[in-house]
């Protein structure tokens, strides 16, 4: 293992304290005054994700066996879950359509409810993947019900950070159905999705490397460090450019950086309680139509490509943007972002070893960048990251609502 992922959480915390004057600020209060102020569990929930990761890959590869067996055989693979849950498996999809040789989709638990077995590949025997953080909202265990009676052809895997959640306890006497829970720690307290989203993403990743654990271990151990130098060395710049005078935020990316623009947009939009517009594009995609929505008090935050054609295209639009005057100021996520790329006022966020992850797997660091933005943004709004909707607009866990069925 790396020997800089020795260093313990504590001891990196300390660091991050002595060098950055906001997390100073922010860890320096109690645990008390932190809970007041309303951060305290989403502060830590985003800042321990470099080690829980590296806990859910022991986790998942400990299960290697029971998910071979599951695995084994099928001839397709839908991912399913609802809003963050939804955009992780849609994160791994692309990597494992390649890794696999079934075909691997994305489908939306609201989506499965509605229309049911229609909405599958017709490629049987297959495997649902249900991703969930706490196991409890409607669309969780409703689709699986109905699936369960309609589909028989169709295994399920559940992949969740709370083990007593409905998701994990109803079916777990049924052959057919393999729970997996994540680490407790991974179970956010915040009413939004941080570490939760980042583990069950990282844990639905392994699917595509069941044959080969040890490079899944190298992934996560690479992400980790990668994150863990991201957060130590940007966190008062995010901390700045959250503090500036936009009012709507733009996130793009290209392939699986694409699904992680979508969980990126959420963030800001629900930590900030709908005061901050969102909008999530893909590069090319910007310019039929979402690029009228980028004002002079929006933000751009882009992940870039490390692959060079991929890197061309996207190029040319951050070009075309600045041409065009367009936006307050850009963030941009890479490594070896070129100096033409920045104008005034833009900030890179260089992350070395995205490269050799590639552009499949470099989704998390766009996400962590995201994730600080929105936690920034809504402490300066006046905002409280670890329940931030005011009046109880949005819930931890989606409130129930019927579920129906043709008669």
């Amino acid at each position: 293992m790396d020997p800089s992922l020795k260093v313990t959480q504590s001891e990196w915390q300390g660091a991050l304290v002595e060098n950055q004057s906001k997390a100073a600020q922010l860890f320096g209060r109690t645990e008390a005054e932190q809970k007041h102020l309303g951060y305290f569990h989403t502060l830590g929930e985003i800042c321990q994700q470099p080690w829980t990761w590296l806990r859910t890959c022991e986790r998942m590869i400990g299960l290697r066996d029971s998910l071979l067996e599951s695995i084994r055989g099928v001839k397709s693979l839908v991912f399913t879950g609802s809003g963050s849950s939804e955009y992780a498996g849609d994160c791994v999809r692309l990597p494992l359509q390649n890794e696999l040789p079934v075909c691997v989709e994305s489908v939306s638990g609201g989506t499965l409810l509605m229309r049911g077995a229609s909405a599958l590949p017709k490629d049987r025997p297959g495997l649902l993947v249900s991703l969930a953080r706490s196991g409890n909202s409607p669309e969780s265990t409703g689709a699986v019900r109905i699936l369960l009676d309609s589909e028989p052809a169709y295994r399920h895997l559940v992949v969740t950070c709370n083990e007593a959640g409905s998701l994990a306890k109803t079916w777990q006497d049924r052959k057919d159905v393999f729970v997996v829970a994540l680490p407790p720690e991974t179970n956010d307290a915040s009413l939004v999705m941080t570490s939760s989203f980042t583990n069950l993403m990282l844990a639905a990743r392994f699917l595509g490397l069941l044959e080969r654990p040890e490079a899944y271990r190298k992934l996560c151990t690479t992400q980790s460090r990668i994150c863990r130098d991201l957060i130590s060395a940007r966190f008062d710049v995010l901390s700045r450019v959250a503090a500036s005078e936009f009012r709507r935020a733009v996130f793009l990316g290209s392939g699986t950086g694409y699904s992680a623009s979508r969980e990126a947009a959420l963030k800001m939009m629900e930590m900030t309680a709908g005061r901050i517009a969102t909008v999530s594009e893909s590069y090319l995609g910007l310019r039929h139509g979402p690029m009228s929505f980028i004002h002079e008090d929006t933000l751009i935050v882009s992940q870039l490509s490390s692959d060079p054609l991929t890197r061309a295209y996207e190029l040319d639009l951050l070009a075309e943007l600045d041409r065009k005057k367009l936006g307050l100021c850009k963030v941009i996520v890479g490594e070896h972002v070129p100096e033409s790329a920045r104008r005034a006022g833009d900030e890179i966020v260089n992350c070395p070893g995205l490269a050799e992850l590639g552009d499949d797997d470099g989704a998390a660091a766009f996400v962590v960048v995201a994730q600080l933005l929105a936690f920034f943004r809504c402490l300066e709004d006046g905002l409280r990251p670890d329940s931030p909707s005011e009046g109880g607009v949005i819930n931890r866990v989606v409130e129930s609502f019927p579920l129906h069925t043709v008669s």
